[in-house]
């Protein structure tokens, strides 16, 4: 019975009042290890690989259909992997895959560990609001970011690997999937994501530490993009499973 309660039984929904999502650039032979023989990287000019931090402010997460009032507010992170998968059907769909999950609330913790297999550990979030910057930062998880609020024409991060911002969006996230994968059973368990109004918006970052990239021991990640959307309704799919091979 645990073990179906897991795989996303019934459809979530919530609000997301902001939902910001660093990603680095990483040669890919650096990520291949990190994610299950079913999926493969998504690669970017045959040498990047993504990895990508998220932070979201929910706002009335509940399963499906439940009114608002019995929703819960969290503030959720996550660190993913974007990746592809080749169905069943023989469609290639693009996603990611979680290597680790962070709340602010032991409720969202106790819930999500139950309801998926994201593993989700609850830590300190700390969000200071400034004239012109804002910033978000750990202690337990040892991370800080820093962000402008007051900066009009962003500039791509340095040393991104993206021409432009338009090419940058396509690894914004979160993209339409997210994977999970017993080696076991080889089984793929598949949510899909649906969202409206889906705008990201680049900002401009100050400053970031994140201990948990140091901790991939990745040898140079680039932040390649930043991005914020705000105020949009989302939610996912009941998973489904299928085999693999």
């Amino acid at each position: 019975m645990l073990k179906f309660l897991k795989n996303h039984p019934f459809a979530v929904e919530a609000f997301f009042e902001s939902s910001l999502v660093f990603t680095f650039a990483v040669p890919k032979e650096e990520l291949k290890h990190l994610i299950p023989e079913c999926l493969e990287l998504d690669i970017f000019q045959d040498k990047w690989a993504f990895v990508a931090a998220a932070m979201v402010q929910t706002k009335d997460l509940r399963p499906k259909g439940f009114p608002k009032f019995m929703g819960n507010d969290f503030f959720l992170i996550g660190y993913r992997v974007f990746v592809k998968y080749t169905n069943s059907a023989g469609k290639r769909l693009r996603g990611l895959y979680i290597l680790k999950s962070e709340t602010d609330k032991k409720k969202m913790e106790f819930m999500g560990n139950i309801f998926t297999h994201y593993n989700y550990t609850t830590t300190d979030i700390h969000q200071i609001e400034k004239e012109n910057s804002k910033e978000i930062h750990s202690i337990q998880s040892k991370f800080k970011v820093s962000l402008s609020k007051t900066e009009k024409d962003i500039l791509l991060p340095e040393n991104s690997p993206f021409a432009d911002w338009k090419e940058a969006r396509r690894f914004a996230g979160p993209l339409p999937f997210t994977f999970t994968y017993n080696e076991k059973t080889k089984e793929v368990l598949i949510i899909e994501g649906i969202r409206q109004n889906w705008t990201p918006e680049p900002v401009k970052v100050l400053d970031y530490h994140l201990d948990f990239l140091d901790k991939l021991q990745l040898k140079n990640p680039i932040l390649a993009n930043a991005f914020i959307i705000k105020n949009i309704p989302y939610y996912w799919k009941k998973g489904k499973i299928e085999s693999w091979k």
